[in-house]
């Protein structure tokens, strides 16, 4: 009995440290605003994910910590051989000549959303974030990202500066989704 006891404290403290990483990530994910949306919609239709990936502008967003003060920001997708996909999110701070502020993370498909639900991580290996492509046009012109609390959403775009007629386009659609559009914080580009 004496020598079964440290392998159950090590596996209890492994367990405990896993949960306590676990526990970590999803405070430092989970949303601390005001929900824009009570009855976030599911995505809209499936995502071609060859398509999906490059360069994207973000247009617009719910205002969060983590891009707090961020202009200029862009998220770049690559497919991985391993079937995920590695994220690189960047800003610039203050202003959109700032320094600038990189994060990289990878996802992962939620298996049965029509590859249009992602958990994503920046954190190590636990998936805990939630990217879910609640439209996108059939170009892959511009695409609308939420989450299920619905207290983030972003309108991301191809073009750095879209016209004003598809900006007004692209926030109608987010009301139409149930998105409160009073809350988009507008972000700036060169």
């Amino acid at each position: 009995m004496s020598n079964c006891r440290p392998s159950v404290l090590r596996v209890s403290a492994i367990t405990l440290a896993i949960g306590a990483a676990c526990l970590l990530g999803a405070c430092a994910l989970s949303p601390a605003g005001k929900s824009g949306n009570a009855r976030v919609p599911q995505p809209a239709k499936p995502v071609d994910l060859t398509r999906y990936v490059g360069r994207w502008y973000e247009m617009a967003r719910y205002e969060n910590g983590f891009e707090r003060n961020c202009e200029a920001v862009t998220a770049d997708y690559a497919a991985r051989d391993d079937g995920l996909i590695d994220v690189t999110n960047s800003c610039r701070k203050g202003d959109v000549n700032g320094p600038p502020d990189v994060s990289q993370g990878r996802a992962k498909i939620v298996a049965g959303s029509g590859d249009a639900k992602l958990k994503v991580s920046f954190f190590g290996p636990f998936y805990v974030g939630n990217y879910w492509v609640l439209d996108h046009a059939d170009d892959y012109s511009w695409s609308i990202v939420g989450e299920p609390s619905g207290r983030f959403l972003w309108i991301l775009t191809r073009e750095a500066r879209p016209a004003a007629n598809v900006r007004q386009a692209l926030i109608e659609r987010v009301a139409a989704l149930g998105y409160d559009t009073s809350m988009l914080r507008t972000t700036r580009h060169e």
